[in-house]
């Protein structure tokens, strides 16, 4: 059985001969392997030839097949800044021929480059701002595009498993390399109502959707308790639109898999949270889908994350997974990351998917190992 999952960049291995067996060492049972993902200034500290990658735009790390996009309106773009089109299959086949499983990490509804070249796809708050970042897919084409991305994952990529984080819309949350959003002190819900798309096809699926827009601005302004608050007696049928929308997305996808390669390992990133936006889409009301395991971010540390974890359980019977950080703000601390993966283990986690084992330090992998020994151990 899968317990740890380390993430890697397609550059990560390609043209580093000592990238698989330092992976390897760590003694993860997989690999999630970029295939697609969005823009990113990446560390290589043991690269032979690098010490950086500036990846400017979201980019789909397989061949980008003029058969399989003709006449579809939104195409990833190939990544300039590596040596060919194919990178994710030379990083797969180095990785499995150690004899590690390869998932494909396909991060779906989150690419500045087509949300720039195509507005109207994109997430739209409550007071007309863009976020160019975020692809909603409550437009046809953007589900076109997540279908086709997966299709083109499973087959030219062949992979093991497939991790599908955005399963859903993004929100007000995108950690840009020049953000400067902090300053206004907006809290979690202000934060949560400025993630409300009023794109076209949102605003087609509200009851009131001007009404609606009223109710999120002063939300925001009048800093709101609650979403529920805030939004009044719109708050349920507004939480039906938003979680029917991930859930539309999830089925369609995951259905797509299953129907095309059934054994091939399903991980959903995932919230609880009936307005949660961002890498990880809510599954609020159910998962309906046949997915393997659920992986929800625990980057915040234990006290946040063990309420979001008993969450998640309670909404679905589905494995869970912890998405685990090894990077600062986290110390490069083998006892430290060990005892916050076992207190996550008691509360129900099941497997651990490790950020970043291609932009740690030599300390913070010695403090990974140590930590998926201590794991291991642990659980058998």
């Amino acid at each position: 059985m899968v317990t740890t999952v380390a993430h890697l960049y397609p550059w990560d291995v390609v043209g580093d001969p000592a990238a698989v067996e330092r992976v390897a060492s760590l003694g993860v049972d997989a690999v999630a392997l970029a295939a697609s993902y969005h823009t990113v200034r990446a560390a290589t500290p043991f690269h032979p030839s690098r010490r950086m990658v500036d990846a400017r735009h979201a980019a789909f790390y397989l061949p980008v097949r003029a058969e399989a996009w003709r006449g579809k309106r939104l195409v990833p773009a190939e990544p300039s800044w590596m040596d060919g089109p194919d990178s994710y299959t030379a990083a797969s086949d180095a990785l499995r021929s150690a004899g590690l499983p390869v998932y494909a990490w396909t991060v779906l509804t989150h690419s500045s480059r087509l949300g720039d070249a195509h507005p109207d796809v994109a997430v739209r708050n409550a007071f007309g701002d863009l976020y160019p970042y975020a692809l909603c897919p409550s437009n046809d084409d953007v589900v076109e595009y997540a279908r086709t991305l997966v299709s083109e994952v499973l087959e030219q990529g062949r992979p093991d498993g497939i991790v599908l984080e955005a399963c859903g819309p993004l929100g007000f949350f995108h950690g840009g390399h020049h953000e400067k959003t902090d300053g206004a002190d907006w809290s979690a819900v202000q934060q949560k109502l400025l993630s409300l798309c009023f794109c076209a096809g949102c605003v087609r699926r509200y009851d009131d959707a001007e009404g609606l827009r009223a109710l999120v601005r002063a939300g925001v302004d009048n800093a709101a308790t609650s979403v529920e608050e805030a939004l009044g007696p719109q708050a349920d049928s507004v939480r039906s639109v938003r979680t029917d929308l991930s859930r539309s997305l999830r089925r369609e996808l995951v259905g797509l898999i299953r129907s095309t390669s059934p054994s091939t390992r399903i991980a959903v990133h995932a919230t609880a949270d009936p307005w949660g936006t961002g890498p990880f889409a809510t599954v609020a009301g159910g998962v309906d889908a046949d997915v393997d395991v659920l992986t929800l971010t625990c980057w915040p540390g234990v006290e946040a994350s063990l309420p979001a974890i008993r969450a998640l359980r309670a909404e679905a019977d589905v494995r869970t997974a912890a998405y685990v950080l090894a990077l600062p703000p986290k110390p490069a601390d083998g006892d430290e990351l060990l005892g916050e993966w076992l207190a996550y283990a008691e509360a129900g986690v099941q497997e651990f998917h490790l950020y970043h084992a291609g932009l740690a330090s030599s300390a913070r992998l010695d403090a990974l190992r140590h930590a998926i020994t201590g794991l291991t151990k642990s659980l058998q």
